[in-house]
């Protein structure tokens, strides 16, 4: 089996647990995640089966989209609502919608982040939230991030409460910007419910949970779970090659250059709508192409 298993990963469960479960089931070696997502949040959670995990890279460099709940008036540790709480502020005046919107305007475009000290950055060879465990302090780095849209949904009864839609580029921290949101605001914040609901092509209403996976395996249906692999790799140029070339590409021979194709960047080489392989420009010679991964079955 080969494909993308587009899972909605359940809140309790870390993305590694998934992927030792989805393993289990489907009784493989090769699986894999496109990208973690935090154990007490659920969404949208691509798993690779097969030939896809030599996809994993560029499965993972795509869009994501998030709705989540800022809380306004406590900060913690880990800058969401299962950390130890640092920073409290009664908030005594609500900001009402359209200051928050014109916050929210703010934070649209390219931003710089600051990685959370409970996240899997590496300094030095070790991770933040270990630095954080030992109680060391450490220069955390930033990153990029560029955010698409940002959008306030509706307020609760809670007046410190609200929510939003997120659609960010990846390796967004979506609990980080809760919290600067909420500093702009005037009020320690942090991160207090998070769904990923989409990932690059993949939604919501396209994932299955394990209860439907686990039928799936009762009836040996499994494979009609899975997702083509090119249904995942939208946001990548590709080339259709026929069946003399397709044996040419199953040899792992050089190609000459489509003439359609970007000056730069891998793409994908595609038979019968089918990914056949990765291949990228020749450093050596520009009009050549030569293969990064070829699909074929042994």
């Amino acid at each position: 089996m080969n494909g993308i298993l587009p899972l909605w990963k359940p809140k309790g469960m870390t993305s590694h647990d998934c992927v030792a479960r989805v393993r289990r089931l489907f009784q493989l070696k090769k699986v894999g995640h496109t990208g973690t997502l935090d154990p007490e949040a659920e969404g949208v959670l691509p798993i690779c089966i097969g030939h896809a995990t030599k996809m994993t890279p560029f499965l993972t460099d795509t869009d994501k989209t998030y709705i989540t709940e800022v809380t306004l008036g406590t900060a913690t540790e880990t800058e969401d609502s299962y950390g130890r709480t640092v920073e409290k502020k009664s908030v005594s005046k609500s900001p009402s919608q359209q200051e928050i919107e014109n916050v929210l305007q703010l934070f649209c475009g390219n931003i710089t982040q600051i990685a959370p000290m409970y996240s899997a950055v590496k300094v030095n060879g070790k991770k933040l939230y270990e630095y954080a465990r030992d109680h060391e302090s450490v220069q955390r780095p930033e990153r990029q991030a560029v955010i698409h849209q940002l959008d306030m949904l509706e307020t609760r009864q809670h007046a410190n409460r609200f929510w939003l839609k997120v659609v960010c580029s990846k390796g967004t921290y979506i609990r980080t910007l809760c919290v600067d949101i909420g500093e702009k605001l005037g009020y320690p914040a942090h991160m207090s419910a998070l769904y990923r609901t989409g990932t690059g092509t993949i939604l919501q209403e396209n994932t299955v949970t394990f209860q439907d996976i686990e039928e799936a395996v009762k009836l040996n249906e499994q494979k009609q779970l899975l997702l083509p692999i090119s249904s995942c790799l939208a946001h990548m140029p590709r080339t259709t090659v026929d069946e003399q070339t397709q044996k040419r590409v199953y040899h792992g021979q050089k190609l000459t250059k489509p003439a359609q194709l970007p000056e730069s960047g891998p793409f994908l080489v595609m038979f019968n709508e089918q990914v056949i392989a990765l291949y990228e420009i020749d450093q050596k010679n520009s009009h050549m192409i030569k293969p990064l991964r070829v699909f074929h079955d042994d």
